[in-house]
């Protein structure tokens, strides 16, 4: 009887020919990859790699030779008293664009979408008029309404017998300042963002909720935003990654990272070091540093937004 089952089963696999033991890979798709990843690599690969050689260099740019320093620019990164006062001017920036372009938008997404209802189109508008202009614009436009001795606030307030402070004589104030300037910017599209995901919410979720007698609040609380953090986490990482890129334009056109750096920020004093004053090996440490947290804070948006999606799926 097993005799018969064997030559069956010889008789059967010499019918159907040889059996495959391995696809040949496809490699079209790699070509169709291949431009761009040419681009990427020069324009991106390339870059990091050489500012990550030259971060173990003092270079100034000009001299034919560089003169390796080690981890020195690393050190210097964490120890000189500049680079201390720029990083924690850096810290200030990202606590207060989290408060304006995360905080601030969620609660009024959460309160357009939850408790205005159905006009939603003229709040997507309004706030999203300002993110067509530029950031030049609106650095200039912010400076001349708060000039502290012409602009039309300051012209206000002396009819009124105050004062508006020189801001920018005082990098606390200016940060705050160039702060709002970036707010404008950006405010509408992460309002628009936020929202979207709250829409996306399925609606029987939230009126089962309501059949049930469980105030608004709690829903709000325990559903809505649970469900909504994916997009949560990618807003606000996108407003540390974006906002500190979009920081560099009001400071260039007005402060230059004055009074005495006050004002200054990492990707700022990155340029600074780099083409002004041509601490090559300084910038490179720097940008590093940047680069490294950007890195971190992708994977987290790796985890938890694909990741999320993944668990929703």
């Amino acid at each position: 009887m097993l005799s018969n089952n064997i030559q069956a089963k010889e008789k059967i696999s010499s019918r159907s020919g040889p059996v495959k033991r391995g696809k040949k890979m496809n490699i079209k798709p790699f070509f169709y990859l291949l431009p761009s990843g040419i681009l990427i690599s020069i324009f991106i690969g390339f870059p990091v790699l050489y500012t990550l050689y030259l971060s173990f260099f003092n270079w100034n740019l000009i001299s034919p030779t560089k003169e390796f320093v080690g981890f020195n620019n690393y050190i210097n990164v964490f120890t000189d008293p500049t680079n201390r006062q720029v990083m924690f001017n850096t810290l200030i920036y990202i606590g207060i664009l989290v408060i304006l372009n995360f905080v601030i938008p969620y609660l009024i997404s959460i309160i357009v979408n939850f408790f205005i209802g159905k006009t939603k189109g003229p709040y997507k508008i309004l706030f999203f008029i300002p993110s067509l202009f530029s950031l030049v614009v609106g650095a200039m436009l912010f400076s001349w309404i708060l000039n502290p001795v012409s602009g039309p606030v300051a012209l206000i307030l002396r009819d009124y017998g105050m004062k508006l402070p020189q801001w920018t004589n005082s990098g606390s104030l200016a940060i705050i300042v160039i702060c709002l300037i970036t707010n404008w910017k950006v405010f509408g599209y992460n309002f628009i963002l936020l929202l979207t995901g709250l829409g996306s919410i399925p609606k029987n979720i939230i009126e089962a909720a309501k059949i049930d007698g469980i105030p608004k609040w709690r829903v709000i609380w325990d559903i809505v935003l649970p469900m909504n953090k994916s997009v949560s986490v990618y807003v606000l990482i996108l407003t540390i990654v974006e906002g500190l890129q979009y920081v560099f334009t009001p400071l260039n056109v007005i402060t230059q990272g004055g009074p005495n750096y006050g004002s200054s920020n990492i990707l700022y004093h990155t340029y600074l070091n780099g083409f002004v004053l041509y601490k090559t090996g300084n910038a490179s440490a720097l940008a590093t540093v940047t680069f490294i947290i950007f890195l971190i804070l992708l994977a987290l948006e790796i985890k938890f937004v694909e990741g999320g999606r993944k668990h929703a799926d």
